[in-house]
C-alpha cells in the first residue's frame, strides 16, 4: 500500500515538472493520433468478413497485438511496425558478418543515424512484400471486394504509407516524448482493446455453464501469476561489487535479470509468424506443388502447434541474448572501469574484467531469457492442454503491458529525481 501511495505522489510531482509534463502530454497526443489512424480503413475490404476471419484465426489475432490493434480493423496502418522490426533484425544480424556495419554501431550518433537510414531503406521493400502477402491472404478468403490493378495499388500504397507514418510517430515519441516509441504504441493498442475484451468475456459469457466459470477463474489466476512474475523479474538485478582504490570505497554494478525488456518477444513473433502468413497467402496458388507446400506451412505453424511453440521459445531466448549484447557491452564497461580506476575485487582490470563480466552477463541473461520464453508460450501451452482459447493472447498482452508500465515508471522517476537535483544545484 505504501508503494501505491508513493507512486501516486511521484505522478503528481511528474505533472508539476514542466519538461516532463510536456513529454507526457506530447506522448498522449501522438497516441491519440495513432488511434485515429488505426480506424482509417484501407479501400476495397469487406470489414464484416474481415472481423469474422480474425475471430477464427488465433495467429492473426496475436499479430494484431504487435501491430498495435490496427490489423483487425485493416486500417492504413494494418502492417504496423512489423516491416520496420524485421528490417532492424536483418540489419543487426548482418552486422555480425559485415564489418562496416559493425563499425557503424560504434560511431555514436553519426553511426546510429546511418544505420537508421539503412533500416528505412530495407523497411520499404519489406512493407511492399508483406502488403502483397496480406492481399493474398484476404483475397483467398474473399475479403477483398475487387482485384483490379488500381485497387491493389491503392491498398499496397496505403499500407506502406501507414507503416512509414507509424515509424515517424515512434521516432517522435523517442525524441520528444517518454518511453520507447514501438513499445508504447503496442501498449496503447492493447489497452484500447481492453474494454471490448472485458465486455466479451463477462457480459456475453454463459455463466450457467460451470466450464465457463472455471475458464474465467483460470484466466484470472494465470494473469495475476504473470503480473507478479513480470514485476518480480523486471525489478530483479544482480549486483557486481566494484572497488576504487583511490576512493577507498565499494559500489555495485547492477545487471538486470531482464536486460532487454519485451523487445525479444516482439522480434520473435515477427519472425515465427512469417511461415504461416506465407502459407496462407500462397494456399490457392495454381501450382499444385506450391499450394501443397503452402498448406503444410499453414497447418504446421499454427499458434498452438509444437513446431511453432518450440520455434517461438528458442527465438525469444536467442533474441534476448542478442539484444542483451547490444544493450550491455562487457568490453566497453571494462574499459570505463579501467579508466575510472575501478576494478572487481580479485579480478585484474582489462581483459580479465571483460571476461568476468561476460561470464556473469550470460548466466544472468539466461534466467531472464528463459523467463521471457516461458511467459511467451505458457498461455498457448495451457490452451492446448485445456482448450481455453482466450489465454493465447492473454500472456503476451499482460507481459507487454506490465513491462511498458514499469519502464515508463522508471523513466518518470528518473526525470523527477533529475529535476529535483537540478533545482538543488541551482
Amino acid at each position: 500500500m505504501n508503494r501505491f501511495f508513493r507512486a501516486l505522489s511521484l505522478y503528481r510531482e511528474a505533472i508539476r515538472t514542466p519538461n516532463l509534463r510536456k513529454k507526457i502530454l506530447f506522448t498522449l497526443l501522438i497516441l491519440i493520433f495513432f488511434r485515429f489512424i488505426a480506424h482509417v480503413p484501407v479501400p476495397g475490404v469487406n470489414t464484416a468478413l474481415l472481423k469474422s476471419f480474425f475471430s477464427q484465426n488465433q495467429l492473426l489475432s496475436l499479430l494484431d497485438i504487435f501491430s498495435g490493434g490496427t490489423l483487425a480493423n485493416f486500417s492504413v496502418a494494418a502492417l504496423g511496425l512489423n516491416p520496420y522490426i524485421n528490417a532492424s533484425i536483418m540489419l543487426q544480424i548482418l552486422a555480425f558478418v559485415i564489418p562496416e556495419l559493425k563499425e557503424l554501431q560504434k560511431e555514436g550518433e553519426y553511426g546510429r543515424a546511418k544505420l537508421e537510414r539503412y533500416t528505412l531503406m530495407i523497411t520499404i521493400p519489406l512493407a511492399i512484400l508483406q502488403s502483397f502477402a496480406m492481399y493474398g491472404i484476404l483475397k483467398s478468403q474473399n475479403i477483398i471486394l475487387t482485384s483490379s490493378p488500381l485497387t491493389i495499388m491503392a491498398l499496397i500504397t496505403s499500407m506502406v504509407t501507414g507503416t512509414m507514418i507509424m515509424i515517424f510517430l515512434g521516432e517522435l515519441i523517442n525524441d520528444y516524448g517518454i518511453g520507447n516509441g514501438i513499445s508504447v504504441m503496442i501498449f496503447a493498442g492493447i489497452i484500447s482493446r481492453l474494454p471490448i475484451s472485458v465486455y466479451q468475456s463477462l457480459v456475453l459469457a454463459d455463466f450457467s455453464n460451470p466450464q465457463t466459470l472455471f475458464n474465467l477463474i483460470l484466466f484470472m489466476a494465470v494473469a495475476f501469476a504473470i503480473v507478479f512474475a513480470v514485476v518480480t523479474v523486471e525489478e530483479a538485478v544482480y549486483r557486481i561489487p566494484i572497488s576504487y582504490a583511490k576512493r577507498a570505497q565499494t559500489t555495485y554494478l547492477p545487471i538486470k535479470i531482464n536486460v532487454s525488456g519485451v523487445m525479444p518477444i516482439i522480434f520473435a513473433v515477427s519472425l515465427v509468424s512469417l511461415p504461416s502468413l506465407i502459407g496462407q497467402a500462397l494456399m490457392r496458388s495454381s501450382n499444385s506443388g506450391l499450394a501443397s507446400f503452402a498448406r503444410w506451412l499453414s497447418t504446421t505453424f499454427t499458434s498452438t502447434s509444437f513446431i511453432y511453440l518450440i520455434s517461438y521459445f528458442l527465438l525469444v531466448i536467442a533474441f534476448t541474448f542478442f539484444y542483451s549484447t547490444v544493450v550491455f557491452k562487457p568490453k566497453d564497461v571494462a574499459e570505463e572501469l579501467r579508466k575510472s580506476g575501478g576494478f572487481i575485487p580479485g579480478i585484474r582490470p582489462g581483459t580479465a574484467t571483460e571476461k568476468r563480466l561476460e561470464y556473469v552477463l550470460y548466466r544472468v541473461v539466461f534466467i531472464g531469457a528463459f523467463f521471457l520464453a516461458l511467459i511467451a508460450v505458457l498461455p498457448a501451452v495451457i490452451q492446448k492442454a485445456t482448450g481455453i482459447s482466450s489465454l493465447t493472447i492473454g500472456g503476451t498482452s499482460v507481459l507487454i503491458v506490465v513491462s511498458v508500465i514499469l519502464e515508463l515508471h522508471r523513466k518518470i522517476e528518473n526525470a523527477v529525481q533529475m529535476y529535483n537535483y537540478d533545482k538543488l544545484t541551482y
